[in-house]
């Protein structure tokens, strides 16, 4: 009766696997090293390449990294500048066209002020005021914001709730009359009647603009007080554009 051998080896059915014996399984050796993967955020899986590899062992894997861009960084420019074009438009309406039965809200001029609309409003007079005397931009610019708080101050001693950004924008903005009668003063230049009338008439319609916004209800008996240094400034303002 011979001996009995040793117990064969099973081979697999597929190719995925080899069973061995425990008296061949002492020859074998080995390790399973895993590959160096890289999750994204799409769940995909790609080798990363050794110099990669390399900085993450050393700690420097944060020069990898990639910062999303910031969507307030892609604003347009006016309204990183805070500049409404609409809002300008309807302010600019609305002091050309003072009267209430127009149906403006004017108080919007007011209550909701602004800076680039007024200041635009002024350097455009500044310009069509030049006439070879350039000293006359800085100094329109200076009366604006100093004429300005003078109304302000006035307005708040004698009980007025407003404050000085309202009044540099209604101040400003009420210039527009002024530039409107400009070139129609160019015209009728050489007759002097018609054209004093024609001052007086934009001299008016600029004070009525910014009055009617300025001096409210609170003023009650007071309000030529404010009128009429709101009317004055106005005059000066035309006098440095004809140069009288």
């Amino acid at each position: 009766m011979q001996p009995p051998g040793p117990p064969p080896a099973y081979a697999p059915t597929n190719g995925d696997f080899t069973f061995v014996s425990s008296a061949d399984a002492q020859d074998l050796s080995g390790s399973i090293a895993s590959p160096d993967v890289k999750l994204n955020l799409g769940g995909d899986f790609i080798k990363e390449s050794t110099a990669t590899t390399f900085l993450r062992q050393r700690g420097y894997g944060w020069l990898l990294e990639v910062e999303d861009d910031d969507p307030e960084d892609n604003k347009p420019l006016l309204e990183e500048l805070d500049i409404d074009l609409k809002d300008i438009y309807y302010k600019i309406r609305c002091v050309l066209m003072p009267m209430p039965s127009l149906g403006f809200n004017r108080q919007v001029v007011r209550d909701n002020p602004d800076f680039w609309g007024p200041l635009a409003v002024v350097l455009f007079f500044s310009m069509i005021s030049l006439y070879g005397q350039f000293r006359v931009v800085s100094w329109i610019i200076t009366i604006w914001i100093f004429g300005s708080l003078t109304i302000f101050l006035l307005a708040r001693v004698l009980g007025g709730e407003v404050a000085y950004g309202q009044v540099l924008g209604v101040i400003g903005y009420s210039l527009l009359p002024l530039i409107v009668i400009a070139p129609i003063l160019l015209v009728v230049g050489s007759f002097e009647v018609v054209s004093t009338l024609i001052k007086l008439f934009g001299v008016f319609w600029a004070a009525y603009s910014a009055a009617s916004l300025l001096v409210g209800e609170e003023f009650k008996t007071k309000k030529p007080l404010l009128i009429y240094p709101i009317f004055l400034l106005y005059i000066y303002f035309l006098s440095l554009y004809t140069g009288v």
